[in-house]
């Protein structure tokens, strides 16, 4: 598909007298070889034609087996792509070119993978905000190799939900994603399925998966320029789309929105500053809709919006500028950036859509006991904890089916945020204060501005594995890439003592 071509915005390297982030972040950028920079904010507010119709990813085909196993297959493999007009960028995709197909599976089902790797690179594929087994969780430990395959099973075990999944190679995550490996993985449920929710998918239920890019004059990935958080790009893509617009046939449309970047934080709100309606984040649906201008959404962090259109009316997402701390780390970390991301334009005639139901599903509050175990994780340039990345290291023992406490704190003046695999947990507190309405529901990625501070509530579940880690880390990828990762097993609670501290170096599952 023909695509209009995006405006040319220069990026200016920064000499040593004007890095003022840091000597840990200069001396970061520099040991990458990446050319750190500061620049006027960016904005791409009314430059943007939104020419070309939102590419919407297709449903993955899967067959059920007289098992009721519903298998998938997945096959990472290299392309390339037109995004803009008249040239093709090299990239990445699972099952395509860019991008990977839209999973989809029910609540309870047992489900499973053939992943098979047709890249040159040894790869892996997370499954993001899934509770599963840590052997098939996708993370370092379970490499697929070129020409290997890896054919992860599992039963979904949680409620509905708006997933992903993304490689996950130490140090090299950001670069794998980035070429394009990605996609969503919806959950539904009966529960949700009884709500009237817009559910027709492409329609009036639609996947927005936005990442920033920037493009070289041959029209090819360039990340060479960054900022304190890592690569900011200064385009927007949707589900692959540069400069998308969406036709809008129904009063009503659910906009599943993934913070597909690697290092960049949106504060999305619509031009004509409506409001919509908040009715989910990562782990599902919240127990009512929230009426909303905007809402924040960190890499990884997802968020479930109904907007109402009128017959033939236009509305832009837009991100607009965020306090992420002061003065050149809110530059080099994209606060102060405008950048348009979608065009919703509505019929002339539109379908009738339901109410939105006053009340959705219920949530169970967690109340930790005084006596619960207390963890704290203090996030500060590339370490947790004062430690970076240890393959070999497993940093915290949890007993299974317990309820902790964890105080995550971000002591640094640039943004993070931080995730947790297996896991969908609450957040108690922000500051000392009660959470936002965004911040009520389930989540698996937490968004900390400079100098914050969130405490959460973490309920760990029965899989359990001495031997084999989950992870938690922040998901500016860059980041994690550099370290910014720990390492944690879930065993029975009579073998904390005993587990194992350090791991041995091999690989754990051989998928040549």
């Amino acid at each position: 598909m023909s695509q209009s071509p995006a405006p040319t915005r220069k990026l200016s390297p920064v000499s040593r007298r004007t890095i003022l982030f840091g000597t840990a972040a200069a001396t970061l950028l520099a040991s990458t070889g990446c050319i750190p920079y500061t620049r006027d904010a960016i904005s791409t507010i009314g430059e943007v034609k939104f020419s070309n119709p939102l590419r919407i990813p297709r449903l993955a085909d899967s067959a059920v087996d007289g098992d009721g196993v519903r298998t998938f297959d997945l096959t990472a493999r290299a392309g390339t792509t037109e995004f803009l007009a008249g040239k093709q960028t090299p990239t990445w995709g699972f099952n395509r070119s860019y991008l990977g197909e839209t999973l989809r599976a029910r609540r309870g089902e047992k489900v499973r993978f053939n992943v098979r790797n047709e890249l040159d690179e040894t790869t892996t594929v997370h499954w993001h905000g899934m509770h599963l087994p840590a052997e098939m969780d996708g993370t370092p430990h379970q490499p697929v190799r070129p020409d290997g395959q890896w054919h992860p099973h599992w039963t979904l075990h949680q409620r509905a939900a708006t997933l992903w999944y993304h490689p996950h190679p130490h140090g090299e995550t950001e670069d794998h994603v980035n070429n394009g490996l990605a996609g969503m993985f919806i959950i539904d449920d009966d529960e949700s399925d009884r709500l009237g929710l817009p559910s027709q998918y492409g329609v009036d239920d639609v996947p927005v998966i936005v990442q920033d890019r920037s493009f070289d004059d041959e029209g090819e990935f360039t990340t060479r320029y960054r900022g304190i958080n890592g690569f900011l790009g200064d385009n927007i893509l949707v589900n692959g789309t540069y400069a998308p617009y969406l036709d809008v046939e129904t009063e009503l449309v659910r906009l599943r929105i993934l913070n597909g970047s690697s290092a960049r934080v949106y504060n999305f709100k619509f031009d004509d500053d409506r409001r919509f309606d908040l009715i989910g984040t990562d782990g599902g649906l919240l127990e009512k809709p929230r009426r909303m201008k905007n809402i924040v959404l960190s890499p990884a962090e997802r968020a479930e919006i109904v907007v109402r259109m009128k017959p033939g009316s236009r509305t832009i997402l837009r991100s607009a500028p965020q306090d992420l701390g002061a003065g050149v780390l809110a530059t080099g970390a994209g606060g102060n950036d405008r950048m348009e991301v979608l065009q919703l334009r509505a019929r002339p005639a539109l379908r009738r859509s339901g109410a939105l139901p006053a009340q959705l599903v219920a949530v169970e509050r967690l109340r930790p006991r005084s006596s619960a175990t207390k963890r704290e994780f203090v996030l500060d340039g590339v370490e947790i904890n004062g430690k970076e990345m240890d393959m070999s290291r497993v940093d915290t023992v949890v007993p299974a089916n317990n309820l902790e406490v964890w105080t995550v704190r971000n002591v640094a003046g640039q943004p993070h945020n931080f995730h947790i695999h297996d896991v969908q947990f609450q957040v108690l507190d922000v500051d000392g204060h009660a959470p936002p309405p965004e911040l009520t529901g389930w989540k698996d990625t937490v968004f900390l501005p400079g100098k914050s501070e969130v405490r959460i509530a973490v309920p760990f579940g029965s899989y359990t594995n001495a031997h084999v880690p989950y992870m938690y880390h922040c998901h500016l990828l860059w980041h994690e890439d550099r370290g910014m990762m720990g390492q944690f097993t879930v065993v029975a609670p009579d073998e904390v003592g005993s587990a194992p501290r350090k791991l041995e170096m091999k690989e754990m599952h051989d998928h040549a």
